[in-house]
């Protein structure tokens, strides 16, 4: 899909549709470049939650529609999702220096976001960096620890590098890519719970979390909450045991159990930026589009979207799947070539 004519009026009612919907959109003006998930009755009304995907390898821009479709369909959050294109307008994660709609950014009440590697144009940074020093909520998956490389020397932009000292994610999440402290796409990872977090509201209803991603090598700072650790575990199934061998840390070389202790795999904590605003962040090393499958993990993060955004969390949040979701495998070069924003759309609420 992505164009249409004449002809595809005998292929039936759905595409009809679709294509009037498109062909409205252009005649007035409307950016396609994104997608709109408009907010169904729920406590999120009124907020506006924009997600970001861009990333190689995890197939963000398979999964954050998804979450967008349950943030909205089930929970009432407005939300709008992001993507890198290329210049035919259909989804490309390989184009690293681009962000779709980026004049939404103004408008976000929270930002959700799975990135790998970006290097925006300046007035694109500097939208990001705005919507940033207001104080919107931040949530962190995957490669969000390494969100920024390749800004050249003496750009606005340079520190936000990942290997300048953390850059961007180091500064804000708390954390930058350090290593695979699983065997990347042979250990998975059980996500347990942390004893300090026994209360806090992010974990409420959070159960049994899964994903087929390994744990990441990762050190939150003191002023962080550290909500899950990650067991490594000795295959690629949630019933598979731990895995029990010694390994070097990255940072200091010094051996130890790869579970004990775990590596924390989520956390919260409050930043003040430097404009004088406070940023709710939550940071997750988890988060493919293969992780989200899991129930556990997609309230996880919709739970982090209300705390947020100082909303209560539900005892339960309705994290059902609104359309079907079969997501690929995590991989490089693995996207789905030719989709457009507008193919994602709510399709037929198949789990209502």
């Amino acid at each position: 899909m992505g164009s249409c004519s004449l002809a595809d009026v005998s292929v039936g009612p759905f595409k009809l549709v679709t294509c009037l919907l498109l062909l409205t959109q252009f005649a007035w003006g409307v950016d396609t470049s994104s997608i709109t998930y408009d907010a169904a009755p729920g406590p999120g009304h009124g907020k506006h939650v924009v997600l970001l995907a861009g990333d190689e390898e995890y197939r963000s821009e398979e999964s954050l529609p998804m979450l967008a479709k349950i943030l909205s369909q089930r929970q009432g959050f407005k939300c709008t999702v992001l993507f890198s294109l290329d210049d035919d307008g259909t989804i490309d994660p390989n184009r690293v220096e681009s962000l779709s709609n980026p004049a939404t950014l103004d408008s976000a009440d929270a930002l959700v976001i799975l990135l790998r590697f970006r290097h925006w144009n300046d007035a694109t940074m500097r939208r990001f960096n705005v919507a940033v020093e207001r104080g919107v909520p931040i949530i962190a998956l995957r490669t969000s620890t390494h969100a920024f490389s390749g800004f050249a020397a003496g750009s606005p932009w340079e520190s936000w590098n990942y290997n300048n000292q953390g850059g961007w994610g180091k500064k804000v999440l708390g954390e930058t890519w350090i290593s695979h402290w699983g065997h990347h796409k042979f250990e998975a990872t059980r996500g347990e719970p942390d004893p300090t977090a026994h209360d806090n509201p992010v974990l409420r209803g959070v159960r049994g979390v899964f994903g087929n991603t390994d744990v990441y090598e990762a050190y939150p700072p003191a002023d962080a909450q550290v909500l899950l650790r990650g067991l490594v575990l000795k295959g690629m199934n949630s019933n598979d045991p731990p895995a029990e061998y010694l390994k070097a840390r990255a940072t200091d070389k010094q051996e130890q159990p790869v579970n004990k202790p775990p590596m924390p795999v989520a956390w919260t904590r409050e930043l003040k930026n430097e404009s004088g605003q406070t940023n709710r962040v939550f940071c997750t090393t988890m988060g493919a589009a293969t992780d989200l499958e899991n129930e556990g993990l997609r309230r996880l993060l919709v739970n982090a979207v209300f705390w947020g955004l100082h909303l209560e969390v539900p005892e339960q949040a309705d994290v059902k799947l609104v359309d079907a979701y079969a997501p690929s495998m995590y991989g490089f070069n693995g996207f789905q070539h030719g989709v457009k924003p507008a193919d994602l759309a709510v399709r037929h609420n198949l789990t209502k």
